[in-house]
């Protein structure tokens, strides 16, 4: 470990475990491993100061190491207070020189002093999950936007602050939508929301799902893949929604859908993906079955109204490690995680091979806001869809999959309007 890098984590003795964590995860990222191979050879990012708050996972560690292959100074700090893997957080420190602020469990004052330690070394390009680094700049460090060529954000709850910032003119950078790219939201919401959701769930409670009444409160791409999984451990599903196409298309894939009022009535298991705040309302949890579960899996810890349970519950106590139970009456309702993250507080969060398309993206995002400086509104970006689909076609390479291509007489019946029936 060098001297000159500066950390807050847990216990750097970890870091042995934590280096084995991150190279398993490595072995199933191959597309960023491509990416970093050439971030290597051309030194694109060399002399660039990246500052990111993300869920400090074996995955974002190796997004972090092709970043510094590209010759980044790179800072990382936590994006969920019990988000953090304290043996990969030590491992970046000691045995890959990267600056990190990350403590399992830490307070809300210690998360805010780790955002701000990531912000004193004045990055020229920032990665949110959450967009909280870009909040803080806007909020707090205003002095320091002027040197900020952009930032890249990885979450739907982040990419909606940042639409209404820019709805608002309260936006002074660009922002790259990584959640908006296909080969991110298709996979990552769907397909590792989906499972370590339910892995994060099972985790905490040991719960058999089979029979279970289970209630996915939002109908996204991260609603969809929770429901599908739950559907096929064999719950019983039902799905609440705000958007009638949602609702709609809920009800084609064969889901019950009602409120959230009637659902509360019936269901074994809550899990909200909404990013919306007070999803599930103290009122709705008064009305629950003796034992009801609540988990969220959206970013933040609001979509559960938990500060109105805590002051009227008659008790509360832990009974399983990550999970607490509230006493309403003769009733009770159990919380997972605190209400955060369920997938990533009571589980290793998604499977190494979706993150694999997700940080493809944001390391792209980096290299974008280099090569576009100087050339970029304070506005939201998307990625090309050239970039979603070579980053489609690395993973499809990397799985050993071939597709068809387009012959030269189907290009053109495909671009022309004169040959028909």
């Amino acid at each position: 470990m060098a001297k000159s890098v500066q950390y807050d984590v847990k216990d750097v003795s970890l870091a042995k475990q934590g280096r084995l964590k991150i190279e398993w995860a490595g072995k199933a990222m191959p597309v960023l491993k491509m990416i970093g191979e050439r971030f290597t050879k051309t030194q694109a990012l060399k002399g660039y100061t990246l500052g990111a708050c993300l869920h400090v996972t074996a995955e974002t560690a190796n997004l972090m190491i092709a970043l510094k292959q590209g010759g980044a100074n790179i800072s990382l700090c936590a994006s969920n207070p019990l988000s953090t893997q304290d043996d990969v957080a030590a491992a970046l420190v000691k045995e890959y020189g990267i600056e990190t602020y990350a403590i399992k469990g830490e307070d809300t004052k210690t998360y805010y002093k780790h955002l701000n330690a990531v912000l004193d070394n004045h990055p020229q390009i920032t990665m949110d999950d959450g967009a909280d680094l870009v909040s803080l700049l806007h909020k707090t460090r205003v002095k320091q936007l002027p040197e900020v060529l952009g930032s890249s954000e990885e979450t739907t709850t982040g990419v909606i602050r940042l639409h209404a910032m820019a709805r608002d003119n309260a936006l002074k950078i660009p922002v790259f939508a990584v959640n908006e790219s296909n080969t991110k939201h298709m996979f990552d919401n769907r397909y590792g929301t989906g499972q370590s959701t339910l892995d994060g769930i099972i985790r905490a409670t040991n719960i058999l799902l089979a029979g279970k009444n289970v209630v996915v409160v939002g109908y996204g791409w991260c609603g969809r893949g929770v429901a599908s999984r739950a559907r096929g451990m064999g719950a019983q599903v039902i799905v609440c929604e705000i958007d009638s196409t949602k609702a709609l298309e809920a009800v084609m894939d064969g889901y019950q859908v009602m409120s959230m009022t009637s659902a509360a009535k019936i269901g074994d298991i809550f899990i909200t993906v909404t990013g919306n705040k007070h999803v599930i309302s103290f009122s709705h949890m008064q009305s629950m079955k003796h034992g009801a579960i609540v988990s969220n899996s959206g970013h933040f810890n609001v979509e559960i109204d938990l500060e109105t349970l805590e002051k009227k519950a008659a008790s509360h106590r832990t009974v399983r490690p990550q999970v607490e139970e509230y006493m309403l009456g003769k009733k009770a309702v159990l919380v997972i995680a605190q209400g955060r993250l369920v997938n990533l507080a009571a589980a290793e969060g998604h499977p190494a091979e979706v993150m694999d398309m997700s940080f493809a993206n944001q390391a792209l995002a980096v290299e974008f806001f280099i090569r576009n400086q100087g050339k970029l509104e304070p506005k939201v970006y998307t990625i090309s869809p050239e970039m979603d689909q070579e980053i489609a076609r690395l993973k499809l390479k990397s799985l050993g999959v071939s597709i068809d291509t387009l012959t030269k007489e189907q290009e053109k019946y495909l671009s022309s309007w004169q040959e028909g029936t």
